[in-house]
């Protein structure tokens, strides 16, 4: 597949001091960043970083969930109940990024707590943010509401919703072997809406 170059947001999210020779380095502008236990949400992050390009990197946590399904569950519904936000491990200079994809999994319906740390613990005003999520059959829930919430000061785009696997069902990672190529077609489909493709790779 052709690389696709996100001419349009230079002008949506007020970036329109980038001359044409910076647009050849797009990508070193662009972060990709996720959350993902079944692998599923890592998977859809990879397909994208293949049509834009930039840097990609995996949320962690100082102190990681239980591997345990029900265990998770109860931690993670108590985090919700109580707003507690917790501490990550992951440390990333956004300085230098315009445009940031932002990948998780929908859990309880609801944005998961690190995701909540992320968007808390950095300053992204002016920043274009670009979600995407993987979900067990249920969708994305308030999970694009709440970013839109923590994040006032930037520019948020439309995103990018798809099944993942069900962990409660015993089916973690379900985005894989042919689905990969299902998915990666809707994912082009979707960053297509979003984006100009550069001249070049016009078909």
């Amino acid at each position: 597949m052709h690389k696709i170059v996100i001419l349009l947001l230079l002008f949506s999210s007020g970036l329109q001091r980038h001359s044409a020779q910076a647009l050849e380095d797009l990508d070193d502008r662009i972060l990709i960043v996720y959350l993902s236990r079944t692998n599923n949400t890592k998977a859809v992050a990879e397909i994208i970083q293949k049509q834009v390009g930039g840097d990609l990197v995996a949320l962690e946590l100082e102190d990681p969930y239980p591997e345990d399904y029900s265990a998770i569950v109860k931690q993670v519904a108590k985090e919700n109940e109580t707003g507690f936000l917790p501490p990550l491990k992951t440390r990333v200079d956004l300085e230098k990024y315009d445009i940031i994809f932002l990948g998780f999994p929908t859990w309880g319906m609801r944005l998961p707590p690190p995701l909540k740390s992320f968007l808390n613990g950095n300053d992204l005003s002016g920043k274009t943010l670009i979600p995407f999520n993987t979900h067990g059959g249920y969708g994305v829930g308030s999970c694009f509401r709440t970013i839109k919430e923590l994040c006032p000061e930037s520019e948020i785009l439309k995103g990018f919703s798809i099944r993942g696997g069900s962990e409660r069902d015993g089916i973690h990672l379900a985005i894989q072997g042919n689905r990969i190529k299902v998915v990666a077609k809707e994912v082009d489909k979707w960053l297509t809406e979003l984006a100009v493709l550069h001249p070049k790779n016009k078909k």
